[in-house]
């Protein structure tokens, strides 16, 4: 069965107390983050806390993910030994900061040989060489880090984000070219739902999986954006049958609502059905 995204919450790996309420929060999937959210004198005992968290909490069929300090840092080579160590079989994926390339992923791929490795894309080099970070063999998703690519190309804030549809646009066709998970960036003011409507609303038009989120108020918005509406899934389903259907009568395609239908239109309407079947079991 396909997973659903639609909601991927940074938590703080420093705070113990946050990490357990985790536990009954709606998100797809967490990232237990060692790496920005954890400052410098704190990143020693996150790396305990965290240990801890997973150890004793349940957090059911989320995704759990690690995002560690960078190897360039002195805190990335011990968070490495967590995920080979107290924490092999007990965290899904390891996520990188600042992928630039490869290599980048080759250095961690070597330290932890089977952890699947999740890729930060926040540099303009990572941007430039997302289709060979796509790739890499051990790869399973890809996580925009729209505040440093912000910081980096020296952009303005705008709503529609269009210093950013460029980087967007290049990790989402190298993601969707090799099968990979690819989550949209942070929205930042907690407060705006409106503001976080409307990013969940354009990511989830260009073809996002799911949002990174970084307080639990925007769980909801996140969700129902990235969520297949019930008239999708109805249109899904005809869609389905009618194309079975003309198959049935010698036909190559079908007409639903007045609308041809193909079989491209059924793949993506499978598609949508195994999200809405995800979405319900995780409910469930």
């Amino acid at each position: 069965m396909a997973r659903a995204y639609r909601s991927v919450l940074y938590m703080p790996a420093a705070n113990p107390r946050a990490m357990e309420k985790a536990q009954q929060l709606p998100a797809d999937a967490i990232i237990f983050d060692l790496e920005d959210a954890v400052a410098p004198a704190a990143k020693i005992a996150a790396r305990e806390q965290v240990v801890t968290a997973l150890e004793t909490n349940d957090y059911g069929s989320r995704l759990l993910i690690l995002r560690i300090n960078g190897l360039d840092t002195e805190w990335g080579s011990e968070d490495l030994r967590l995920c080979a160590g107290p924490l092999a079989g007990k965290i899904h994926a390891v996520l990188i900061p600042k992928v630039n390339g490869t290599a980048d992923l080759d250095r961690v791929a070597d330290i932890i040989p089977e952890t699947p490795l999740w890729a930060m894309m926040e540099t303009p080099l990572g941007m430039l060489n997302a289709s060979e970070i796509a790739t890499h063999p051990r790869l399973e998703g890809m996580v925009m880090g729209t505040n440093d690519l912000a910081k980096e190309i020296g952009s303005r804030f705008r709503a529609d984000r269009l210093p950013m549809l460029a980087g967007l646009g290049l990790c989402l066709l190298a993601a969707k070219a090799h099968d990979r998970i690819i989550l949209d960036g942070v929205f930042n003011a907690i407060q705006d739902e409106d503001g976080l409507r409307f990013e969940c609303e354009q990511g989830r038009d260009m073809g996002f999986d799911g949002k990174t989120l970084i307080h639990p108020a925007q769980l909801a918005i996140a969700n129902d954006s990235f969520a297949p509406t019930a008239e999708e899934i109805d249109l899904a389903r005809r869609q389905i049958e009618g194309f079975e259907q003309a198959l049935t009568e010698g036909k190559a395609v079908a007409v639903v609502d007045g609308k041809i239908v193909e079989n491209l239109h059924v793949e993506t309407a499978r598609k949508t059905l195994d999200r809405a079947e995800a979405i319900a079991a995780m409910a469930g």
